[in-house]
């Protein structure tokens, strides 16, 4: 069989470094090709040369047969190849209907029109998002969903999705597969980026591993386990160190001081009336589904959102209490939020990580000199880079130019660098390689031994069961349940969430 998209001795370098080097591909007519790798493993990188999207260094691809080189994206999507970015494309300022048309408008536009093909093309993928909307008033997972139905709207021949279940919940997750199965009957191909192991070795045909730019190994995916795809992505087993449960080792923390207490707090018809307290040393997770109102109770606690000014509840930190108008004031009392939208809300992306840890420090307002020192920008950068193993050329390295599990490395650590004693993570590892998992897993649990008091909401429920020490969990914006890891379930957890 002639390989629709076939790739010779790809290499791409950035400033002398190779990212791939000299990787070979092919996705066949009709497949499910996954591709899997630790962050910094080249993955996006060499799905980027294929869509048009960055220029390789050297080698060749040819694409049904013949020789290409495309020049930006468009030209790739003009030839039959989409790309569903792991970080997403939309125009903010316009609706979700503008976004699916934007390139397509005709001479004159019957806005009606639009937003009615618009919903009845939604429909039919099984993606509840309002044509309507603004693109900036969605959230991550249903910004991903407008992601995936442009890409499918342009009837393209091969379509490369980057991480696009990152943010879809358990239902949505089923509905995008049917979608993928659906586009395979069609004979489209799909190159399918995924560090959810399960999912690439349950829903694809062939599978595709990199390991520090270079592929090491490729096959039918009924050749593959879970652990031989983490030791041939990592060079080690990991099958202790990842979702092993707390409940069989007794691991448990005991509850500490009472750090924070909400009572009643409301924002309109998105958060009613919840309560919870949070404890010293201890790590609390937090598990809802999209729309539950989990993200924005925890933004309201770390003064991004504010609560209803009349009856909106109230929040005491340390028995006192707070009402904070904009999270600077929670950073002066040492309660840091680290987003799940790093790319909007995380860091700045035209800055070097030494910039972006060291504005962490300025707003926290811990450096009391009234200039810069850049002596103690690099040395925080060293310590920050090493303690949280992030990888690159080196500290003055663009943000933007790391792969997805480093930028979210660099967010964790501009938030820990304001010296936190309540911090919360939203989705830390959304997006993240195994390795890269395991790693921060141990981060977050080292935060809690030395007694800091933890919040991590996930929708992930292993992540949720492997970290907490006791799980709440969220439902049509109220916290309406507490299990015990030691006899929750992922069945008794979504029981919860669902009904």
């Amino acid at each position: 069989m002639t390989p629709l998209i076939e790739m010779r001795k790809i290499t791409k370098s950035y400033r002398g470094v190779p990212a791939v080097r000299e990787v070979d591909f092919d996705l066949r007519p009709g497949e499910v090709h996954a591709l899997v790798g630790e962050n910094g493993a080249g993955k996006s990188t060499l799905t980027k040369v294929m869509a048009g999207v960055v220029e390789a260094t050297s080698g060749r691809m040819l694409y049904r047969g013949q020789e290409v080189r495309f020049a930006s994206p468009f030209e790739a999507l003009e030839a039959g190849i989409a790309m569903v970015f792991q970080e997403t494309s939309l125009v903010p300022s316009m609706t979700v209907a503008q976004n699916l048309y934007l390139g397509e408008e005709k001479l004159l536009n019957r806005l009606r029109g639009v937003y009615i093909a618009a919903q009845q093309f939604l429909q039919s993928l099984n993606f509840p998002v309002d044509p309507a909307a603004t693109v900036a008033s969605l959230g991550a997972a249903k910004r991903q969903m407008v992601e995936i139905a442009r890409a499918v709207h342009h009837n393209a021949a091969a379509i490369i999705f980057d991480e696009p279940t990152a943010s879809l919940t358990p239902e949505e997750k089923r509905h995008f597969f049917a979608l993928m199965r659906r586009l395979k009957l069609r004979g489209v191909s799909i190159v399918f980026i995924t560090h959810a192991l399960e999912e690439a070795l349950q829903h694809s045909d062939r599978l595709t591993i990199l390991r520090d730019g270079e592929k090491v190994a490729s096959g039918d995916t009924r050749g593959f386990d879970r652990e031989t795809v983490i030791r041939a992505m990592v060079g080690r087993t990991l099958s202790g160190e990842l979702y092993r449960g707390r409940r069989a080792a007794g691991e448990l923390r005991p509850a500490g001081a009472k750090l924070l207490s909400v009572e009643d707090i409301s924002m309109g018809n998105i958060v009613r009336n919840t309560s919870f307290s949070i404890y010293e040393g201890q790590i609390t997770g937090v598990f809802g589904l999209i729309g539950s109102g989990r993200t924005e109770t925890f933004k309201i606690v770390s003064g991004i959102y504010k609560r209803d000014f009349l009856r909106g509840g109230t929040i005491e930190l340390e028995g006192r209490p707070v009402r904070y108008n904009v999270p600077r004031e929670a950073v002066a009392d040492r309660v840091v939020y680290v987003t799940e939208d790093r790319k909007t809300e995380g860091f700045f992306e035209t800055l070097s990580i030494a910039e972006n840890l060291y504005s962490g420090l300025l707003a926290a307002g811990l450096e009391r000199r009234p200039y810069v020192s850049m002596a103690e920008m690099k040395k925080l950068a060293s310590e920050w880079r090493a303690r949280l193993n992030i990888r690159a050329i080196n500290d003055n390295a663009r943000v933007v130019e790391l792969s997805g599990g480093n930028q979210q490395k660099v967010v964790i650590g501009k938030g820990l660098i304001q010296r936190p004693r309540l911090v919360i993570f939203d989705e830390p590892t959304r997006g993240v390689d195994v390795g890269a998992i395991a790693e921060i897993h141990h981060l977050i649990n080292g935060l809690a031994d030395e007694g800091l008091a933890v919040v991590v909401v996930s929708s992930y429920l292993p992540e949720i069961l492997n970290l907490s020490d006791r799980i709440l969990v969220c439902r049509q914006g109220r916290i309406v349940e507490e299990l015990s890891p030691l006899d929750a379930t992922e069945e008794k957890i979504m029981y919860a969430a669902v009904h």
